[in-house]
């Protein structure tokens, strides 16, 4: 089965153009190579794959015949990835929510002039 057709089947990607989008950019490995989105697969490959600042680390245990429920996807993948890269994912999103949460518009006259009396307070220093 090709690396593009079983990432959307164990629903790693929404669609299939995806899946293939991301092979062509080089975000897949296949034991270490960097693949095409033909390459195909077998039961007992590690996949190497980057995708929302996070690199998951995939074992193939078994082919589907076409794209499986939720609950299934366990029957043909074991997920290796490390825990700490969900947690630096994790302090990432933390991490941009600090300052300003999503929704809140454009930074106010008084950000701008916050800003601008730490910047000055910087360069004094310097």
């Amino acid at each position: 089965m090709r690396i593009d057709k079983y990432l959307w089947s164990v629903r790693y990607y929404k669609t299939r153009s995806k899946a293939t989008d991301a092979a062509k950019k080089g975000r897949f490995r296949v034991n270490g190579d960097i693949v095409k989105p033909a390459r195909d697969v077998f039961p007992g490959d590690m996949i190497s794959l980057r995708k929302d600042q996070i690199d998951y680390k995939v074992e193939v245990l078994d082919l589907p015949a076409s794209r499986v429920g939720a609950k299934l996807v366990n029957l043909y993948r074991v997920d290796r990835t490390p825990q700490e890269n969900f947690d630096a994912k994790k302090m990432i999103e933390l991490n941009q929510d600090y300052y300003r949460r999503k929704g809140e518009g454009r930074p106010t006259k008084k950000d701008r002039r916050d800003l601008d009396d730490v910047l000055d307070q910087t360069e004094e220093i310097d």
